[in-house]
């Protein structure tokens, strides 16, 4: 998700600072970045200049970026990660700056109260693969000033970007809707009440999904699945967001879905489907 963000805000001819825990794996992202982008540019729908220009606004840096005027957080679904993130920023970034999460479910008022600006946080939660989907959840945690929703809220329109606005709620609006379906659809498989392949089908042809829940549910990651699903639980109270024992299952056997190549389906170094996962056939 860092790196679709950064690309996204590197084609809008923004300067760019990606960094990660270690300098390789950003390194590795500007890799994997340039890949994609050649293969857009074999298919005629990108220039080889734009290309080069894109990446050449983009800079990697070890640790946290300190003059910046917009911050983008993109950690894995850890709440307490993420808020000791927000206490470093804090401490680095000039006073001005802005800072973001793009969590799918942690509280922005909980990040927010980390900091000694929390007026000037709010969520920034961009769709999985970034620079091809085009909508961005606004989150307003509860002390997110006006002023900093609508710089936020210009600046995802100004990465093309289609925004709407949610308050500070588990799940927010995407995922209030979507992780139940995928949670359930996980039931019915593990209820055997049908392959995968057919659940997916049933969600493709008879809701015209684009994609099935458990295909998506591989392409978002098993891990941050689980993640939302039990901070959905944990902070409605309601039992009905309870993760299926099958999700927890997977996670646990380090089958997370494409990024490990193995989940719901078995995919290729391309992230091509070879088939469904033998380990879980219904029959």
């Amino acid at each position: 998700m860092g790196s679709g963000i950064a690309q996204v805000c590197a084609a809008q001819g923004l300067e760019v600072i990606l960094s990660d825990v270690q300098r390789e794996h950003a390194e590795r992202a500007v890799e994997r970045m340039r890949a994609g982008l050649d293969r857009l540019v074999a298919r005629g729908k990108l220039g080889r200049q734009e290309l080069e220009d894109t990446l050449g606004r983009i800079k990697v840096e070890s640790d946290s970026p300190v003059e910046v005027d917009i911050v983008i957080e993109a950690a894995t679904e850890d709440r307490t990660l993420k808020l000791e993130l927000f206490r470093r920023l804090d401490r680095r970034t000039q006073p001005n700056a802005l800072l973001c999460s793009n969590t799918s479910s942690i509280s922005i008022s909980a990040l927010a109260g980390v900091t000694q600006r929390p007026g000037q946080v709010a969520g920034m939660h961009f769709m999985n693969p970034v620079p091809r989907m085009k909508l961005v959840e606004i989150v307003r945690g509860v002390q997110t000033s006006a002023e900093t929703l609508s710089c936020v809220t210009k600046f995802a329109e100004l990465l093309g970007k289609t925004a709407v606005v949610s308050r500070d709620l588990p799940g927010f609006i995407v995922n209030r809707v979507l992780i139940p379906m995928l949670n359930e659809a996980c039931f019915a498989l593990q209820e055997s009440l049908a392959s995968i392949e057919d659940i997916d089908s049933g969600a493709e042809l008879g809701l015209n999904h684009p994609m099935g829940p458990l295909k998506l549910a591989d392409l978002i990651g098993l891990d941050t699945v689980l993640a939302i699903a039990e901070v959905l639980q944990t902070d409605l109270g309601d039992d009905k967001y309870r993760p299926a024992a099958l999700l927890r299952n997977l996670v646990s056997a380090g089958w997370l879905g494409r990024k490990t190549n193995r989940g719901f389906y078995v995919y290729d170094d391309q992230g091509r489907i070879v088939s469904s996962n033998p380990g879980l056939a219904t029959r």
